[in-house]
């Protein structure tokens, strides 16, 4: 668990599952990250992350809001997954509700994340990776001090060749 100002980021419990799959079944949430997930796909993203959380010690923790308990959505790092071509890189990611959008919950949880990344686990480096369309990400990933590195960026192999988002611009934070 790790604590914030606002926040608490914890690893998911049962009665957080609904929350979840309302997060997953957002249009607006989903549409940067490969479109909506039914109940049973959301559950298979769980399910990796509570293997990765039992098998490294780390993964994308439920993000609570202190002050009522709301889930808000996730945020953490994890290997990127195996269809991509930076396949097993730590790569940092965020979800979060709309109502939690532009008031720097995903800045807070991130940096939280990334210096537990740096401090507990020693890794060397997180990657983050978005559509050059996102840019909200892409502002977050600077507030956070994250550089951009061009050369690794790559074609996402789950979006199709005319998809906008296929294209993936990579970042890397770096204790």
């Amino acid at each position: 668990m790790i604590e914030t100002e606002r926040l608490i980021l914890r690893r998911w419990r049962e009665d957080d599952r609904p929350a979840f799959h309302a997060i997953c079944a957002d249009p607006q949430v989903m549409d940067w990250l490969g479109g909506v997930l039914t109940p049973e796909e959301a559950d298979q993203r769980l399910a990796r992350v509570e293997e990765t959380f039992d098998r490294l010690g780390y993964g994308r923790f439920c993000v609570e809001r202190r002050g009522d308990g709301r889930v808000l959505g996730w945020c953490g790092v994890m290997p990127a997954h195996e269809s991509q071509p930076i396949a097993g890189t730590p790569e940092i990611g965020w979800r979060l509700i709309p109502e939690a959008w532009g008031q720097g919950y995903a800045t807070e949880a991130a940096a939280a994340v990334l210096a537990d990344a740096f401090h507990r686990l020693g890794l060397p480096e997180v990657w983050a990776y978005t559509s050059p369309h996102n840019l909200k990400s892409q502002a977050v990933m600077v507030r956070l001090g994250l550089t951009r590195r061009e050369g690794l960026d790559f074609e996402n192999p789950n979006a199709p060749a005319d998809d906008p988002f296929r294209p993936a611009w990579v970042w890397v934070a770096t204790p």
